[in-house]
């Protein structure tokens, strides 16, 4: 985050001012101190109009990026798990994820929105999905897609965890 933070020439207090974090907050995820909920990556990927998965990636360039089961890149806080499932390429655009989501677990109330769209396919569990106050009850083979530059968030009201693969473009 600092890397990038500091490629645009942007202070500790302009990137706050700009995603409405605090800077103690943008300061401790760059120290390491202190991992970012998805939503939090969000704002800062769009605050410095990237795509998500530059917080993923290392500075080599490729033409095929393989990853084995359970080996991507993670992030886990609050309940959640996201797992890049391919990062890499010269000119990517569509970055994948998988997402853990503990039962009782989602961000709605803390929706976001960002440029591109976005696609959702539920593997297992059972999610509600809101984007722009239309809720999608998600069960394992229902997939979505939607402009995201709509506000969505999503809760797992199940008692077992969910298992999603998104995927923004």
């Amino acid at each position: 985050l600092k890397s990038l933070r500091e490629s645009q020439g942007l202070s500790l207090r302009a990137l706050s001012d700009i995603c409405g974090l605090s800077i103690n907050s943008i300061s401790q995820i760059e120290r390491g101190s202190n991992s970012p909920t998805v939503s939090t990556l969000q704002r800062l990927a769009s605050a410095l109009n990237l795509p998500i998965t530059d917080f993923f990636l290392d500075e080599t360039k490729q033409t095929v990026v393989f990853v084995e089961n359970q080996t991507g890149l993670r992030l886990q806080q609050n309940g959640v798990v996201i797992e890049s499932l391919g990062i890499g390429l010269t000119s990517q655009k569509l970055e994948p994820f998988r997402l853990i989501i503990q039962s009782k677990v989602g961000n709605l109330e803390d929706p976001i929105s960002h440029s591109g769209e976005e696609f959702v396919h539920c593997l297992s569990g059972h999610v509600d999905y809101c984007v722009e106050n239309r809720i999608f009850s998600m069960h394992p083979g229902d997939s979505l897609l939607f402009d995201a530059t709509q506000l969505h968030a999503y809760r797992n009201k199940s008692d077992q965890p969910a298992e999603l693969l998104v995927i923004f473009l």
